[in-house]
């Protein structure tokens, strides 16, 4: 649980001074920010191991923080610097470490789900018990990609998790105008798989579902869809207003805010006490000071790196 509680804070914190950098210049192209939806990628990865895959989005800074992905490396490429993870180039939506796991952020709607079903194709053909974790949103499951991969995950039994974060909104529009059912776990049933509705502002429902769901997909029974109800708080990137959102709507989502909600948990249990909760928030707010001072006294790419890691030496490999 305090694990947890630590996962959650940091993305809230990271995405905070990410806003703020942001606004102020410092961070150059465009930020989707996970603020509001923490409890998604930390009660889901909570059960993965070092090796197993998460597939992630344009919105995927919690994605990645959830996944162990390492601060430093993670500011200094939103700022565009050589130290960062994709050495600069890649910025806010393109974020990857596939050493930990990290298949990338993508900046493609859908372009997610083909990615998790060669992973998990990957797994299952060596014979490892490695999972991968696909998450997306809602409207993401639109595009033909998500049925294909389902499809193909279904008839092949692969080992993997859709996690659909259905925040209501695809950029501005609501999920109403776009879809005709509401419940995007609905979509299963066409593909004979299970699909689960939980509350993705409830960090423990979505670590109960997921493990579940990572536990079948070990033993070889195939993929599972989950919907994680949830709602992002700020607009769909920095500068969008957000002026589309139902009247009330915000208002009645903050009262569901995933960190407080744990909090209240962890006090009236006496999991922890207020003041060691202070202690955490105040060494999360200087790891991500020190990432920020590590981004900014990092260099900038050279031009003779503007064109390194762009095409592989397989072909030369296999000569």
């Amino acid at each position: 649980m305090k694990n947890m509680y630590e996962t959650m804070l940091k993305i809230r914190e990271f995405e905070t001074k990410a806003s703020n950098l942001f606004a102020e210049g410092s961070i150059p192209g465009f930020v989707h920010l996970y603020l509001g939806e923490e409890a998604v990628a930390t009660g889901v990865c909570q059960n993965l191991n070092e090796d197993d895959y998460i597939t992630s989005t344009h919105r995927g800074h919690g994605h990645i923080v959830a996944k162990g992905g390492d601060l430093k490396y993670m500011m200094a490429e939103l700022f565009g610097r050589e130290t960062g993870y994709c050495k600069g180039k890649g910025g806010s939506m393109h974020i990857a470490d596939a050493t930990r796991g990290i298949l990338g952020a993508n900046g493609i709607v859908g372009a997610g789900h083909n990615i998790a079903v060669g992973a998990g194709l990957s797994a299952k053909y060596r014979g490892t018990n490695q999972v991968c974790v696909c998450f997306f949103g809602d409207a993401s499951t639109n595009q033909g990609t998500f049925h294909e991969s389902l499809n193909l995950a279904s008839i092949w039994k692969l080992p993997v998790i859709f996690v659909c974060e259905n925040n209501l909104y695809g950029i501005s529009m609501h999920q109403s105008n776009h879809q005709a059912i509401q419940d995007v776990a609905d979509r299963a049933v066409a593909y004979n798989i299970p699909g689960v509705i939980v509350d993705g502002n409830d960090v423990f429902a979505v670590c109960e579902a997921s493990k579940e769901a990572i536990e079948r997909a070990r033993k070889g029974q195939g993929p599972t869809l989950i919907e994680c109800k949830t709602y992002r708080h700020r607009g769909h990137f920095e500068g969008d207003p957000g002026s589309y959102k139902l009247a009330g709507e915000q208002e009645e989502w903050l009262k569901k805010d995933p960190i407080p909600r744990m909090e209240t948990y962890l006090l009236e249990n006496n999991i922890l006490s207020e003041e060691e909760m202070n202690s955490i928030k105040q060494d999360i707010k200087n790891q991500i000071e020190e990432a920020v001072e590590f981004a900014k006294d990092s260099p900038l790419p050279s031009l003779e790196l503007a064109v390194e890691d762009i095409y592989t030496d397989i072909v030369e490999e296999v000569r």
